[in-house]
């Protein structure tokens, strides 16, 4: 009987938190392959069902050799994430998003094992055609197609789960790697103004980290093939944002790759898993401010 859950970059930022609701919600043994580049050790859980493995995705077939018969699932959340950051690092980005991830696709297909992949909501708007937008959104893209076109090929079992603006605890705050809101709670920790991208109107959809995780697990539960978008169904623009902190903000320039706004192409999340955020960022950022 297989027994194991495989999470790639389980010492990241989503990774930590699905492999602690994992070992509250199942019996699986879990393993996290990594390779520290912006995952932390300081993430890891001291578990006895959890094994933790410094590695590259691209040995994956090497590193698992000798668990790939009791492997169920393979969670892969280890890639390179960032939009602006894949104009800075493109090769860095190429070789974790499209070598790496071939190798830990094939290996899920050799081994019937089903694979949830985090895609991105950053190759959704201005009517699909952000998907060329930036190298991160490209190399993205690529993964869903093929993805796909291994469950036509060989019957290769997947979900797909498209993120939106995730935060919450144990995000990352400070670095080339920190997202908006972690940017922000750094800012404001620090008394420095926030930082706004030109213009500030851009909407973006922000969920929390808790109701990310949920969507993951439930859209293990029902298990259709299917494509799912896990956002709060709300947008806010960059500026409505930096408004809730309620302190001084300042204008910086555009940077390759901005989008302008981030969509929800389908509503399967809701229909098919029932899936409906239960954590607001204005509530949060009222924490936040309540709490600092």
């Amino acid at each position: 009987m297989k027994k194991i859950i495989i999470v790639t970059g389980g010492a990241g930022f989503i990774g930590s938190n699905l492999i602690k609701f994992l070992l509250k919600k199942t019996n699986f043994n879990i393993i996290s392959i990594d390779n520290y580049s912006t995952g932390n050790v300081k993430n890891h859980i001291i578990n006895k069902n959890v094994k933790y493995i410094n590695g590259q995705n691209i040995n994956i077939s090497k590193i698992l050799k000798n668990y790939k018969n009791k492997i169920k699932i393979i969670y892969h959340f280890g890639e390179f994430s960032r939009i602006y950051q894949s104009f800075l690092h493109t090769k860095d980005c190429v070789d974790s998003n499209i070598y790496n991830s071939f190798e830990v696709i094939n290996f899920a297909k050799d081994n019937n094992i089903k694979i949830i992949y985090s895609a991105t909501s950053s190759n959704l708007g201005n009517n699909g055609k952000d998907q060329n937008s930036s190298p991160y959104a490209w190399t993205k893209t690529k993964n869903i197609e093929l993805i796909k076109n291994f469950g036509d090929w060989f019957g290769l079992r997947y979900e797909i789960l498209y993120f939106y603006n995730v935060y919450g605890p144990g995000q990352i705050k400070t670095g080339k790697m920190s997202a908006l809101i972690g940017i922000f709670e750094t800012q404001y920790e620090n008394k420095k103004p926030l930082t706004i991208v030109k213009p500030g109107s851009q909407m973006r959809d922000f969920t929390h980290i808790d109701d990310i995780i949920e969507g993951c697990y439930k859209a293990v539960i029902k298990n259709k093939n299917n494509e799912y978008m896990l956002s709060s169904g709300k947008k806010y623009s960059i500026l409505q944002i930096a408004k809730m902190f309620k302190t001084k903000c300042e204008y910086i320039s555009s940077r390759p790759g901005d989008r302008k706004d981030s969509i929800v192409l389908n509503n399967n999340a809701k229909k098919i898993l029932g899936f409906k955020a239960r954590i607001s960022i204005n509530d949060y950022i009222k924490n936040f401010i309540n709490t600092h």
